[in-house]
């Protein structure tokens, strides 16, 4: 059953299914507390490459222990273009996907992945002043991430990071981390 489930959710995902495999896929907030996105996000800013600190977990990351993702700083016309690389437990890279998103408010980005029919919302909902960290989610709670311009994280913008996330109703007891991260004490 679970050999099915890791052929059939993929396909009704690049098939365009999203509406059906969305109920299927488990959400790591309670949608009933209010979310906010960054309403002071500055595109460029956030430019450059980020390490991923912990994530939600979620099918496309199956077998990834480690994470980048890189954003390049907003084109003429807005665009983000932006290259997600999974990598094993040393760094290096097992797979990528490119895409591009645009801004569609404060701190809230519409992502489009190469061969993903369809975009799907990303809402910045904090960085710390100098863009070092930040926190990443989608509002029906389906996905979120803690990125870090370093592989490691200082335990005080973890713990900044982990707050933002319990304060817009994630879980955050559900979270994988990296290996290279330090779980905090529970």
């Amino acid at each position: 059953m679970r050999a099915l489930a890791l052929i059939l959710v993929p396909i009704l995902v690049l098939s365009g299914c999203a509406a059906v495999v969305a109920p299927l896929l488990p959400a790591y907030r309670d949608t009933s507390v209010t979310i906010a996105s960054k309403a002071d996000f500055d595109p460029a800013r956030y430019a450059g490459l980020w390490h991923e600190v912990a994530r939600f977990p979620v099918p496309f990351q199956s077998g990834c222990p480690r994470a980048t993702a890189e954003y390049t700083a907003p084109d003429a016309a807005g665009e983000i273009r932006l290259r997600n690389t999974c990598r094993d437990a040393d760094g290096a890279a097992l797979r990528a996907i490119t895409g591009r998103a645009e801004t569609i408010g404060p701190g809230r980005l519409r992502v489009s992945l190469s061969g993903v029919p369809f975009a799907a919302p990303l809402w910045v909902l904090w960085t710390d002043a100098d863009y070092r960290t930040a926190v990443l989610g989608q509002p029906d709670g389906r996905a979120g991430w803690i990125l870090n311009r370093d592989p490691e994280i200082p335990p005080d913008r973890l713990a900044a990071a982990l707050t933002v996330l319990d304060f817009n109703g994630y879980d955050t007891g559900a979270l994988i981390y990296a290996p290279a991260v330090q779980k905090p004490l529970e």
